[in-house]
């Protein structure tokens, strides 16, 4: 019964054309937070919404994440590293700010999400290369297995970045990798 009730007031959110796109996020981020509408259901949803909908949605899912990571799953962790070969690039870059927040608490399935993080990488847009460095960054930040061929990855893509922001983030989390 909840889920039915949070999922029409989301969908009443995600309509209504008199809420700002930050206010939509807002509305949702606490639908997530204090457990009025599920995670497996809010990406049942995102799944059939547009390009609009699901950046919406998964921006809220990156908001509430910041404040309490464990609030993604696995299955809303896989379902955000699906959505990094989106053609939308507001889709990839918060998605890659999902995985960021919360890649400490899914060690075991970061290599599914580094193929496209990496592809993302080189995207034509600044945003979806800033978000995809914040990501990477934190991955190596987890010290696996994968950090033996993407550290040196990495460190060309840092070298090659034209973008001083970008390349202050490749800095940062080999710094931090290195500790």
């Amino acid at each position: 019964m909840v889920d039915r009730l949070s999922e029409k007031l989301l969908n009443q959110v995600l309509t209504d054309k008199t809420l700002k796109a930050k206010e939509k996020v807002l509305s949702i981020s606490q639908l997530i937070i204090r457990d009025k509408i599920s995670i497996q259901r809010l990406i049942e949803i995102a799944g059939s919404a547009g390009d609009t909908g699901q950046a919406t949605i998964i921006e809220s899912m990156e908001y509430a994440s910041k404040t309490k990571p464990t609030i993604i799953n696995e299955k809303a962790f896989q379902f955000v590293i699906e959505k990094l070969k989106s053609d939308a690039p507001r889709v990839k870059w918060e998605s890659a700010k999902v995985i960021a927040n919360t890649a400490h608490l899914f060690p075991k399935i970061l290599k599914k999400a580094v193929p496209a993080l990496l592809d993302n990488s080189e995207h034509t847009g600044t945003v979806v290369r800033w978000s995809a460095a914040g990501a990477l960054s934190k991955i190596i930040q987890c010290k696996t297995s994968l950090n033996k061929q993407l550290i040196p990855a990495i460190e060309a893509l840092e070298k090659s970045e034209e973008d001083h922001a970008i390349r202050k983030i490749y800095q940062q989390g080999l710094k931090k990798a290195a500790q």
